[in-house]
């Protein structure tokens, strides 16, 4: 369970964001300049609410009445941004390998074997970023978010840099992350159909609010509408 009760001034526009989500997928839609992505940054903790909650199951992460800010590093969440951000001097396995080593967490080879199943991306391990295709990056994108082992996972916009025939390569790994991995994820984006696929929770942004929360059947109809 998510719940989430933050405001956020950012310059002149206001964030004010307020619901409750047990979905396995949380879908984040609206147009650009919403606040979708300044949400998903409260939720990491990479930026602070001027008043608010956010609690993922019984964890407290942030309550500024009672002073808790639980520090990014310790919040264990996964982020997938939608330009990858691979590390270009280390190769597949060693970018896989980052977020474990940040996390101190120990070695486990059967995780790592399921992931990289999961993903098709074991042949990659011996690339660089720069020899790899968007599609590609961005399942070793997804690969590394993933061995870190987060209680949540944060996707922003993760096929908005591919093309159309890229993102069809990427959306049945998220459908099979979604089914296989007990990790309930926040994905945003302003693509109805990506939503549609991936989500069973839909919370509409417009302007820095909440415009509706519900099922898919909120989403207009195609990208087109």
């Amino acid at each position: 369970m998510l719940t989430v009760d933050v405001t956020k001034q950012l310059g002149s526009f206001l964030l004010q964001i307020a619901f409750q989500s047990d979905s396995r997928v949380t879908g984040l839609f609206g147009a650009s300049g919403s606040g979708k992505s300044s949400l998903i940054n409260l939720i990491a903790g990479l930026s602070h609410p001027d008043r608010g909650r956010i609690v993922l199951d019984d964890i407290v992460l942030c309550d500024t009445e009672a002073g808790i800010d639980v520090p990014p590093y310790k919040r264990r969440i996964g982020y997938v941004f939608q330009d990858a951000r691979l590390f270009p001097h280390l190769n597949v396995a060693q970018n896989l390998d980052y977020g474990r080593r940040m996390n101190h967490l120990p070695r486990d080879p059967a995780h790592v074997e399921r992931i990289l199943h999961m993903l098709d991306i074991g042949p990659l391990q011996t690339r660089r970023p720069g020899q790899l295709s968007g599609g590609e990056r961005q399942r070793v994108a997804l690969g590394r978010a993933l061995l870190a082992k987060p209680r949540l996972l944060l996707l922003d916009e993760p096929l908005g840099a591919l093309d159309h025939d890229r993102k069809g390569e990427i959306l049945p790994y998220l459908e099979r992350l979604r089914d296989e991995e007990q990790v309930p994820m926040v994905y945003v984006s302003h693509d109805p159909d990506e939503i549609r696929r991936i989500a069973g929770h839909v919370v509409l942004f417009k302007a820095g609010r909440v415009a509706g929360f519900g099922g898919i059947e909120l989403l207009p109809a195609s990208a087109a509408a």
